[in-house]
């Protein structure tokens, strides 16, 4: 029981580190095209391309509109039902609460499923609240983390600027979207997710994670490399594993989640 205690501990602390950072403890910069983004120019370099992590001059995707919300996607027959607007039972170390059939982002302990796995198709389909009171870095602030390591950044940036590769449905810290889908806070959401494992030999990852991804039906990620562990204003970490859990991100703003369910690949 303390070992597990502790691993959910750990888990909890790296996926806290993936938070938006308040403005006051790191000085925000403009981009210098005058578009209004802003993010970081104290951090590091990132190894595969010429920007910073949370770069602002990293260029923007280009707004579409991806259409009207639509009800929710059926369930297909082989799918692992994680959310049913009941049933939470998929879940551990889940503090958060079910309102109106959505599960609502509230305190400190994020959800992640009971079962691990390796390669799958995640469907979830998730909601900012429309009048949201609080600083800019919480503003529809949330995420799903696949393997618990790979945070796909969940944000409102139809309202908000922030940097591409923080900026929602990013590799959070990595690759931004290849547009920007988003719909205006309080209308649902969806996002799609093929996700390959990493193939991990005598410790070593001799092939990456890879993405392909779906924002509202709009195709954002195409079999995308990730580099490692996502982290908020650091270069991403080390991987180890080839299966983990699904976790849900929260950071202080009442995100509402529908429909979730998953395919094992």
């Amino acid at each position: 029981m303390k070992t597990l205690l502790l691993s959910a501990l750990v888990l909890s602390l790296v996926l806290c580190s993936v938070s938006d950072a308040p403005a006051a403890e790191h000085p925000l910069v403009y981009a210098k095209d005058g578009s209004g983004v802003y993010g970081y120019k104290d951090t590091p370099k990132l190894p595969w391309c010429e920007y910073l992590v949370h770069d602002p001059d990293r260029p923007a995707p280009k707004r579409i509109n991806p259409g009207p919300a639509l009800p929710p996607a059926p369930v297909p027959a082989d799918a692992i039902v994680l959310f049913d607007g009941k049933d939470v039972s998929q879940w551990r170390s889940n503090s958060w609460r079910v309102v109106d059939g959505c599960l609502e982002a509230s305190g400190n302990v994020m959800p992640r499923t009971k079962e691990q796995f390796g390669s799958f198709q995640l469907h979830l389909e998730w909601m900012p609240p429309a009048n949201f009171n609080g600083p800019w870095y919480d503003r529809g602030n949330n995420g799903v983390s696949l393997h618990g390591l790979y945070e796909i950044q969940i944000f409102d940036s139809w309202t908000e600027k922030w940097c591409p590769d923080g900026q929602c449905a990013a590799v959070y810290g990595q690759t931004p979207p290849l547009v920007n889908a988003c719909r205006p806070p309080g209308e649902w959401q969806s996002y799609d997710i093929a996700f390959t494992a990493p193939v991990i030999e005598d410790g070593k990852v001799v092939r990456p994670a890879r993405i392909t991804m779906f924002h509202n039906g709009v195709l954002v990620h195409l079999n995308q490399e990730t580099y490692g562990g996502t982290g908020h204003r650091g270069l991403p970490r080390p991987v180890k594993v080839s299966e983990g859990p699904i976790v849900l991100a929260g950071h202080g703003c009442a995100v509402r989640f529908r429909n979730i369910w998953v395919r094992k690949l």
